[in-house]
């Protein structure tokens, strides 16, 4: 085989047991979110279940590296680099859309900085940007070259800094949206059997995960191939491997299948409106002080939470 199909990519021989470790550790939290999204139909998680498999498959690979030292061939190094690096962009993902998705449920559109319609599309449209651009990074970087590597580190580094700066973002408008509720809470917030709090909780901490990982990223690119950080593996498993891993877990713990229930919940309350109450839910009295029987009432606030309750704890959603 050519030489120039080899290439010191590492500074170091990959170890096989730490990559083995962290496949275990994986395996199970995202073969969780799997069971939880399939069941519950949180579908908007998605990319976490991807996530998960990047996480997987990219540890894969530096075991099949940790084979080939001193000179490695290009495409588990690749697969490692490109997947590793991009995984927290889709657990971002679908941290944006959860946020978006309580307030939502706790009907506070007015309480948030930004109108719940545009959040997500401005969130997630940062984090395609933040993906695409480390994206080609890592592609740059796969060509071994000197002067490509360094090229790809600075995209790399310019990818980081703009997941910084949404996450960022993300974590004012959240706390923001968590102090107004806290000091104006809505009807539905009262009213709701839902620990809102707990899932902002949630967020706020894999939200640290992920910018904590992502400035030890910047960190690592910005002194370039002869760094620190990028010269030692722990480093990797220390600030990435083990904080998106404890990231899944807590997603696993605290997941919002609820949240997605009621919300369709609301949405089934809308399509059948009336019906339901008085038949499905067995509430007296919807038709009978109706002047006309062919035109449906508005449900009652208390119709309506009766019914959210019903349908989260009777798996009518």
């Amino acid at each position: 085989m050519a030489d120039e199909e080899f290439h010191d990519f590492y500074k170091y021989t990959p170890a096989k047991a730490a990559a083995i470790i962290f496949i275990i550790l994986f395996l199970p939290t995202t073969g969780f979110h799997i069971f939880q999204l399939v069941k519950r139909h949180v579908w908007f998680f998605i990319p976490v279940v991807v996530g998960g498999i990047f996480e997987i498959v990219g540890y894969s690979a530096r075991i099949i590296s940790s084979t080939e030292a001193p000179l490695f061939t290009d495409t588990p190094y690749i697969i490692q680099n490109l997947l590793l690096l991009l995984a927290p962009a889709l657990f971002a993902a679908s941290i944006y859309m959860e946020l978006g998705r309580i307030i939502a449920i706790l009907h506070g559109e007015k309480l948030s900085v930004i109108r719940r319609t545009w959040m997500t599309k401005i969130f997630v449209t940062g984090d395609i940007l933040s993906f695409v651009v480390q994206g080609c990074g890592g592609g740059i970087m796969s060509s071994g070259t000197k002067s490509n590597l360094l090229l790809g580190q600075k995209v790399i580094i310019v990818g980081l800094c703009i997941q910084l700066i949404f996450f960022g973002l993300f974590i004012i408008v959240s706390v923001v949206f968590h102090r107004r509720m806290a000091a104006r809470p809505t009807t539905a917030s009262l009213s709701l059997q839902l620990s809102w709090r707990k899932y902002l909780y949630s967020l706020y901490a894999v939200s640290v995960l992920i910018m904590v990982r992502s400035i030890f990223r910047v960190i690592e690119y910005i002194p370039g191939a002869d760094g620190t950080l990028l010269g030692r593996e722990f480093y990797l498993y220390i600030f990435d491997a083990t904080l998106m891993w404890i990231l899944m877990v807590v997603l696993n713990v605290v997941h919002p299948g609820v949240i997605s229930e009621l919300l369709m919940g609301d949405s089934l309350l809308k399509s059948v409106g009336m019906d339901m109450h008085s038949e499905e839910l067995g509430l007296a009295g919807s038709y009978g002080n109706n002047p006309n029987p062919m035109r449906k009432q508005r449900p009652s606030f208390a119709e309506t939470i009766y019914a959210r309750h019903a349908i989260a704890t009777r798996g009518l959603a």
